[in-house]
């Protein structure tokens, strides 16, 4: 598929009715393998990145080449459209959200997401207003691209310690002013706050799931209007969780049980042969 094919693609599945599920790979097989089990579109992961290159997850752990040459690794090695996690769009000025939204169409992505967090635990969160010119760069890029980019404006209150709903929504609101394509406002608490969020804004609202104490289904969350459902860091933190689990038998017992769970030689050769969504 052309990247303009898959632009159109990842556009279709945000139009229709109910919720489809976002997962996110950390690296070209993981990618591979999630094609393989037949899911519709990819979204990077920054915080599986980061594990994967041994560093701690936060903002500055990995620069904005690191990013997108994972990236573009990832588009690269799937026929299905792939979103990346852009963290803060890698600067404070609204033209450094914009470059960051340019540079991902050149990696081959179709949708990426920009998150109104600085970095900076004093000021945790762009002020309001400085908050939507960035956005509202961000969107003046993505149009200006030839193919339809979908866009994501993040509020991260709730994950910097500033639990208020409605300075949330009011954020979400104005980004969908500024054009954001759809919304995100990851560490909502629980389902009710979830169905308020949606009923607050007209675009596509993404929710992580994977959380622990997070056991909506994807049949509850398109209950209370969510339309996409993404996985962050959970399938990279399942994967390491296994890894962990075999290396402690080993080096705490001396067995080697773990060898019956793990995915059989062939089957993960097998999987590496698929670039598409093909079972």
């Amino acid at each position: 598929m052309t990247q303009l094919e898959k632009a159109v693609k990842f556009q279709a599945l945000h139009a229709r009715p109910g919720a489809f599920v976002i997962p996110n790979p950390w690296d070209a097989g993981s990618a591979r393998i999630l094609s393989a089990l037949g899911f519709e579109a990819l979204a990077t992961t920054s915080a599986g990145l980061a594990f994967a290159l041994g560093r701690r997850d936060g903002e500055g752990a990995i620069s904005r080449d690191e990013t997108l040459a994972n990236a573009k690794l990832i588009a690269e090695a799937t026929d299905l459209p792939v979103a990346a996690d852009l963290e803060n769009g890698f600067g404070d000025a609204p033209e450094a959200a914009a470059q960051t939204i340019r540079l991902a169409a050149g990696a081959g992505l179709v949708g990426g997401s920009i998150e109104d967090a600085t970095g900076n635990a004093d000021r945790p969160i762009y002020d309001f207003t400085r908050a939507v010119e960035r956005v509202a760069a961000a969107v003046e890029a993505a149009r200006a691209l030839p193919f339809p980019f979908t866009f994501v404006a993040r509020a991260e209150n709730f994950l910097h310690g500033r639990p208020d709903l409605d300075d949330t929504i009011r954020r979400l609101q104005a980004f969908e002013a500024a054009g954001a394509d759809a919304l995100f406002a990851p560490g909502l608490p629980g389902i009710e706050a979830i169905r308020t969020v949606c009923a607050a804004v007209g675009k596509p609202v993404n929710v992580v799931m994977g959380l622990k104490g997070m056991t909506y289904s994807v049949a509850d969350l398109a209950a209370a209007g969510v339309r996409r459902i993404s996985l962050g860091s959970a399938l990279a933190r399942a994967a390491l969780g296994g890894f962990v689990r075999a290396a402690q038998e080993i080096s705490e017992h001396g067995t080697f049980g773990f060898a019956d769970q793990a995915l059989p030689f062939a089957q993960a050769n097998d999987f590496m042969s698929h670039g598409s969504g093909d079972r």
